[in-house]
């Protein structure tokens, strides 16, 4: 009997702390911030994805570009319009499964960037098409400049549902990752990451009732 009391309290425990781990990265939501997919995330669309948040509040939902979809096409191709992107040979990424045919960018600045949004630190985000000729032309290398096609993005409540559900990790964005030159090593090293740090909590809070 004794066995089952204790084995009850621990998985109620083991709920409790689930439940305000959730809530806890509920909480940490916020622009420059990342959205790291658990493992269990079935969604092709964001599979194995981090998602740097560039806008979020209880108004308007939250908005975000997966910075580990690098594709094979290189940015002259896709802005075969504009003559500062002509000798881009960089490719360029898809930021998520909304408005494909809209392009948005992501930029390391030391000085601050008039027209842009600053979202964390020294990166900003681009959304017109007078600043992303102006940062084309100033010929930014591809290891501070990464160009997207497309967003992701949630309703108000759409996200906290999703995080609270487990889909998500909450964690806070780093420039070396948005910019990593081999973005396909990002989500492994992050999840690995967040894995780690949840399980020493359960370690120290998890205790056999008496």
């Amino acid at each position: 009997m004794r066995s089952a009391v204790a084995c009850s309290g621990l998985l109620l425990a083991a709920s409790l702390i689930v439940l305000a781990q959730s809530s806890d990265e509920v909480d940490k939501l916020a622009p420059g911030r990342f959205l790291v997919a658990s493992r269990d995330l079935g969604d092709p669309n964001f599979a194995q994805a981090v998602i740097l948040i560039v806008q979020y509040g209880d108004e308007h939902g939250a908005m975000g570009l997966i910075v580990n979809r690098r594709t094979d096409v290189p940015i002259s191709r896709v802005l075969n319009d504009l003559k500062e992107a002509q000798s881009r040979t960089d490719p360029i990424y898809v930021g998520g499964p909304v408005e494909l045919n809209s392009v948005l960018a992501l930029v390391r600045s030391t000085s601050r960037l008039d027209g842009a949004k600053r979202v964390f630190g020294d990166v900003y985000m681009l959304s017109s098409k007078e600043l992303l000729q102006k940062i084309l032309a100033s010929r930014t290398d591809a290891d501070t400049f990464h160009a997207f096609l497309g967003y992701a993005g949630w309703e108000p409540g759409q996200l906290e549902n999703e995080v609270e559900s487990g889909a998500w990790h909450v964690v806070p964005a780093e420039a070396a990752e948005v910019f990593h030159s081999d973005p396909d090593s990002v989500w492994p090293r992050l999840i690995r990451r967040t894995e780690t740090q949840i399980a020493k909590v359960p370690g120290r809070l998890l205790r056999a009732p008496r």
